[in-house]
């Protein structure tokens, strides 16, 4: 019987040369060569250290090792059962004072506390509520009694209605309610897939009513800025549909205006905070969408970003994969920029499913060849040897929503994440937030704390953290010169957190 030659990589072949071909105990140098090597691999694992790092790695190992014997261990459970939990963590209470990069993955109408949006935006004059057949609500502003829609027949003044409730603030909790899908009992309140994603879905519709509103939209885009530089994040990069801003007489301005309020917001905001590098869009349609839909958005996507360069960063398709048609179904529409000869970014949501050898289950293969900057999500990316080793080998980085993936029924304990995989190989991981309205995770440090604490395991230590902090500004849309620019102003505060862990 013939055999074929057996072709391994050169460091298996170290491996191998390593193991002690006799029948004795094995040699204990030889495990610690192999440990040391597997763990350089990890996300982190050939990152230096300098001595005073290395003191405050000492010392969040033995946070992380007390944390880890905590009963119930908080990333074995759902989010919105240890949210509690974790905030009193002081693994957590250190990830905050944390410079996190950048927030590559938000989107635009979910990026502020639920609080914020009831106790500040709805007691605004003029905001009318009106509650539909299904149980929810909906939100409008509007200089006289708005008119009644299909699922809306009666809207009240918000202001009158407040003042006719003996308990305005039970009335307020019950408004902040419909704007978060956050609940003490999530097991009970979406037992499905398609419950936990219908109740997703209304909750953007309810908060529509409220930031699209032109005189809160701009107020909205600032306190966004301000719940993610307060959690020690510098840039943000956002998907955004540019749904068109509405005035009190029912007038609609343009996307255009969108875009300028997204600028000059930014600008304001980095002016006052000289340590954030400002915002940047990723232009996004919903995928249920037809082909002849798709091919108009990117055909003004390229006009858009033609006309504010530094302001629009590619291109995506938003909304649950499960239900959208697959990227393979828009092909016609998305060769639309190589064939007109522009470049246009992507940056695809794709792997956000566990229905594998589906249509859906190959938007990761399809995402690769029309070169996507970044995968977003990517959940299923290691079910796919080959597609995650091409990316790999293009710097295609992928953004873990840790958070996002557990409330939306993807994966229960983080240890199991899928992303435990990609940083055990060291595979390029950005960290962020997807939807902190209403997931109850504003900024970065609970999606880092899932990561570091559950996803990373023990082994993750602040090697990682520090790597997984510089890839969300080596893989961001950034220009070279502004990424050079964010890394030194974020090394400038690294050094000084460091410091003050010291101290």
């Amino acid at each position: 019987m013939a055999f074929g030659i057996l072709r391994l990589p050169l460091f298996s072949l170290m491996a191998l040369a390593l193991m002690n071909p006799c029948t004795g105990a094995p040699d204990t140098r030889q495990r610690e060569t192999l440990m040391r090597q597997e763990a350089s691999r990890q996300t982190g694992g050939s990152v230096v250290l300098t001595p005073a790092e290395l003191q405050v790695d000492a010392y969040l190992h033995k946070l992380k090792v007390k944390e880890r014997a905590s009963v119930p261990f908080p990333p074995s459970i759902h989010f919105f059962k240890a949210r509690a939990r974790i905030q009193k963590s002081p693994v957590f209470k250190l990830l905050q004072k944390m410079p996190k990069g950048g927030a590559l993955h938000v989107h635009s109408t979910a990026m502020v506390s639920p609080e914020w949006l009831v106790r500040n935006v709805t007691y605004r004059p003029n905001c009318y509520i009106c509650f539909t057949w299904g149980g929810s609500v909906r939100f409008l502003f509007s200089d006289g009694q708005p008119y009644p829609q299909w699922d809306c027949l009666y809207w009240q003044l918000l202001q009158s209605l407040r003042a006719s409730m003996v308990d305005p603030a039970k009335f307020d909790k019950s408004l902040i309610q419909n704007l978060t899908l956050f609940t003490e009992d999530p097991e009970s309140a979406y037992p499905s897939d398609d419950a936990v994603w219908a109740r997703f879905e209304d909750a953007f519709r309810i908060i529509s009513g409220l930031v699209t509103y032109a005189a809160v939209f701009m107020d909205y885009l600032y306190q966004s800025l301000e719940e993610f530089y307060a959690d020690n994040v510098m840039y943000v990069e956002i998907r955004s549909g540019l749904t068109r801003t509405y005035e009190l007489d029912g007038s609609i301005h343009d996307k255009i205006w969108s875009l300028k309020a997204y600028r000059d917001v930014s600008a304001k905001f980095s002016t006052k905070h000289p340590d954030f590098l400002g915002l940047r869009i990723i232009l996004s349609t919903h995928r249920i969408q037809r082909v002849s839909t798709i091919k108009a958005a990117i055909k003004e996507a390229i006009e858009m970003q033609k006309n504010f360069p530094e302001l629009i960063a590619g291109f995506d398709l938003v909304g649950r994969e499960d239900d959208g048609r697959p990227l393979w179904y828009f092909r016609e529409a998305l060769s639309l920029p190589a064939e007109l000869g522009v470049k246009l970014p992507y940056y695809f949501h794709a792997g956000e499913t566990d229905l594998e050898g589906t249509d859906v289950d190959a938007n990761l293969i399809d995402a690769l060849l029309f070169n996507t900057s970044r995968i977003g999500h990517g959940y299923a990316l290691p079910h796919h040897p080959l597609i995650k080793e091409l990316s790999r080998k293009n710097g295609v980085a992928v953004e873990v929503c840790p958070i996002s993936n557990q409330v939306l029924r993807l994966v229960s304990d983080f240890r199991h994440h899928p992303a435990a995989v990609l940083m055990t190989e060291g595979y390029p991981v950005v960290i962020s937030s997807d939807d902190p309205t209403l997931f109850g995770n504003p900024g970065l440090s609970y999606d880092f704390y899932e990561a570091f604490v559950g996803i990373g395991g023990m082994r993750a230590n602040l090697g990682t953290l520090k790597e997984l902090a510089m890839n969300s500004i080596k893989y961001s849309s950034l220009s070279p010169h502004l990424k050079k620019k964010l890394m030194n102003m974020w090394q400038d505060k690294w050094k000084k957190f460091i410091s003050n862990q010291k101290d």
